[in-house]
């Protein structure tokens, strides 16, 4: 189960003689102290400007000093969080020092804290908008995996509260906070989970008990049986080979009228590439393969926890990608729903394979306005965008720039890549309507000219994690993202 997260609240309380277990501050090293900090100044005799002149304040952004029983201060410690440099000051960059300050705050063991980050001024905008940024970055960072391993003596106990100063329309987005991060410590929590533990049955357990938890949140699960009578035999076929067998998984949300929203996540619970196997090396992160799905999750939790005033539908394909006896296998060709052909090239290339499916399946069943689908598709693309940026690929622009828009909104950042027709070439096979790999060249293009074919008549864009949802070739946790840019894009179509 998730670990609990941070409770924010706000109140106009004086910083100075506020008694709680740390108060939590943002400086630029190399910058005059401003206006707000001058009071905290004076109550600790001039201690934040004796560090700022002897050049003793984080340099770094996000970097820590942690100042035990100041004196003068109702806190038991002071955090001082490095801003930066000030001609490099952007909203993203805000948002990691919120991270950070919440691990930060975790590591001094305190339990309770009010923090000025809201203070700091980020150019265009409002108290609002910072201070949700400061409880998501806050949350997030306090998060810790804790399902499988025993707890350590030195292991720092979870932040319990944090106030944040009050200021008009805090609390309703302190509200919006807390829906979005249940959602973003769900599709971490997943993520993270082993793929011993998370496999399909267990995603669609896992959606069924949210269903059960929050009023008006719906599940459908749509078992092995059920999938080949509709003819999904592309995402079947991706899961012969394992012993855990697959699930399609729909939660719907129905906040409003007319037809839904649809969100996609790709699932794959472990992918050894099946018959095309993967290397050995980093092949345990292969569990993080369907934080696609994990994000579907996650913001369909967050959207049903704001009771958003819309419609919304989160499709799940979930398989695991064995290579047993009778595993596919490249040169195979496979009849999707759609009716088209797939030549397998390549068995690792099977997140497009259960896609297909799902995008065909949600299109039909869901008649949604407009289709997004969430995978960690392509190795490619973490060579294109490293681990900053989404992929988003689309041929509609302004589904582009209204998915561009909320990323920027929410701290979540995507980036456009092209899906000009002439990609198409790459996919082409004299042997089926289309081969499953393009080569190497432009790889995630490729893999998002696969998916489009799948989606005719339907406003679809395909948006690519692999870079963003865990950070390749180290022990870290699942991000969680893009949980933040879907629900931003999906509170911008509530209104």
């Amino acid at each position: 189960m998730t670990s609990n997260r941070i409770q924010f609240s706000s109140t106009d309380a004086d910083a100075v003689t506020l008694e709680t277990d740390a108060l939590v501050i943002g400086l630029f090293a190399k910058q005059a102290l401003p206006g707000w900090a001058t009071p905290i100044d004076d109550a600790t005799g001039g201690l934040l400007e004796r560090l700022r002149k002897a050049e003793e304040l984080p340099p770094v952004p996000g970097r820590s000093l942690v100042l035990h029983e100041p004196a003068g201060l109702g806190a038991k410690r002071l955090v001082v969080i490095g801003l930066g440099k000030h001609d490099k000051w952007s909203e993203s960059g805000f948002a990691a020092v919120a991270r950070a300050a919440g691990q930060a705050l975790r590591s001094t063991h305190a339990r309770s804290a009010h923090c000025l980050l809201p203070w700091v001024e980020v150019d265009g905008r409002d108290a609002a908008w910072k201070s949700q940024q400061v409880a998501l970055g806050l949350d997030n960072g306090d998060y810790i995996y804790t399902q499988t391993r025993k707890p350590k003596p030195e292991d720092a106990p979870p932040t319990e509260r944090v106030s944040l100063p009050e200021a008009d329309g805090v609390t309703d987005a302190l509200e919006r906070a807390d829906a979005i991060n249940a959602g973003v410590r769900t599709a971490r929590h997943l993520g993270d989970l082993p793929p011993n533990i998370c496999t399909p049955a267990y995603l669609a357990e896992h959606a069924e008990s949210l269903a059960d938890e929050i009023d008006g949140l719906e599940v459908e699960v749509l078992d092995e049986h059920r999938m080949t009578e509709l003819g999904m035999h592309a995402l079947m076929a991706v899961g012969k080979g394992s012993a855990n067998r697959p699930r399609l998984i729909r939660l719907r949300w129905r906040g409003g009228e007319g037809k839904p929203y649809a969100l996609v996540g790709k699932g794959v619970t472990f992918d050894t590439g099946g018959i095309s196997i993967k290397p050995r090396d980093l092949m345990e992160q292969m569990k993080f393969d369907m934080c696609g799905a994990a994000t579907t999750i996650g913001a369909l939790e967050a959207v049903a926890r704001m009771k958003l005033p819309l419609n919304v539908d989160g499709v799940v394909a979930a398989v695991e990608n064995m290579p047993d006896g009778a595993a596919y296998r490249p040169g195979d060709v496979i009849t999707t729903m759609s009716g088209q052909t797939v030549e397998v090239h390549n068995t690792d290339a099977e997140g497009r394979m259960i896609l297909a499916d799902a995008l065909t399946w949600t299109a039909r069943n869901s008649e949604p306005v407009a289709m997004v689908d969430i995978a960690t598709l392509t190795g490619a693309c973490v060579v294109a965008l490293g681990h900053h940026a989404s992929g988003i690929m689309t041929q509609d622009d302004e589904l582009a720039e209204e998915l561009l828009a909320a990323g920027i909104e929410a701290a979540d950042r995507g980036w456009r890549l092209p899906l000009w027709d002439e990609y198409q070439k790459q996919i082409e096979t004299p042997f089926a309507d289309m081969k499953n790999v393009g080569g190497m060249p432009a790889g995630s293009i490729t893999a998002g000219c696969f998916l489009s074919r799948f989606t005719e008549g339907t406003r679809w864009a395909h948006i690519d994690i692999a870079g963003s949802a865990w950070q390749w070739g180290k022990p870290e946790s699942a991000t969680g993202r893009p949980v933040g840019l879907l629900t931003r894009w999906l509170m911008d179509r509530a209104g």
